[in-house]
């Protein structure tokens, strides 16, 4: 029997870290995240509609979407942001179905930074396993790996579901607040056994 394993966390919880460990111990890894941005590249599935409602505006001169534009935007317009939802979600969910349909691992884990706030996914998982640090490591993990300004950091962790949501929605939860990917790696690989992986 394959395990379902939704995978979620706020921005710099180190969600995506977990799940290439997980990959490593032979889970099965579908990203949402990437395939959202493949519809969303140059000659992308969502472009078309992203033209048609935002605009050229909204293009990078590749023809790929503008990802800082649209981030600034949809931050200040929520009815932009349920707009480009709506184009690109559905896209996501049947490429997800797609990958799934083709598994052979006895995990799959469904990568998806918004788990909690999305109602599509919930019904579809087996476990919810939630990667969660403090407000401050969030900060300054993106602060290191992006390079942003404090205030775009604290923009996203306030349009994401609140960190005690997510955490009411786990069944397991990695608290990975430690600098350095060795007490993580060891908490993954408990984990993991716990898995069968």
């Amino acid at each position: 029997m394959t395990l379902r394993l939704g995978l979620t966390g706020g921005i710099g919880s180190g969600k995506s870290t977990v799940a290439r460990l997980l990959q490593a111990r032979g889970a099965m890894v579908i990203d949402a995240d990437a395939i959202s941005r493949a519809c969303t590249e140059a000659g992308g599935s969502a472009m078309p509609a992203v033209r048609s409602v935002f605009g050229s505006a909204f293009m990078a001169p590749d023809g790929s979407l503008d990802r800082q534009r649209m981030r600034e935007h949809v931050f200040a317009q929520p009815q932009a942001r349920k707009a480009l939802e709506s184009i690109i979600h559905p896209l996501v969910v049947a490429e997800v179905r797609r990958l799934t349909s083709a598994y052979t691992s006895t995990c799959v884990v469904f990568d998806v930074p918004l788990l909690v706030e999305s109602t599509r996914w919930r019904h579809q998982l087996d476990q919810v396993l939630v990667v969660d640090c403090s407000h401050e490591t969030q900060i300054r993990r993106v602060v290191e790996r992006n390079g942003w300004e404090r205030r775009a950091i604290e923009d996203v962790i306030k349009s994401q579901s609140p960190r005690a949501v997510r955490l009411a929605a786990a069944d397991v939860v990695l608290f990975n607040d430690a600098h350095g990917i060795e007490a993580l790696q060891h908490l993954v690989t408990q984990l993991a056994n716990r898995f069968g992986l």
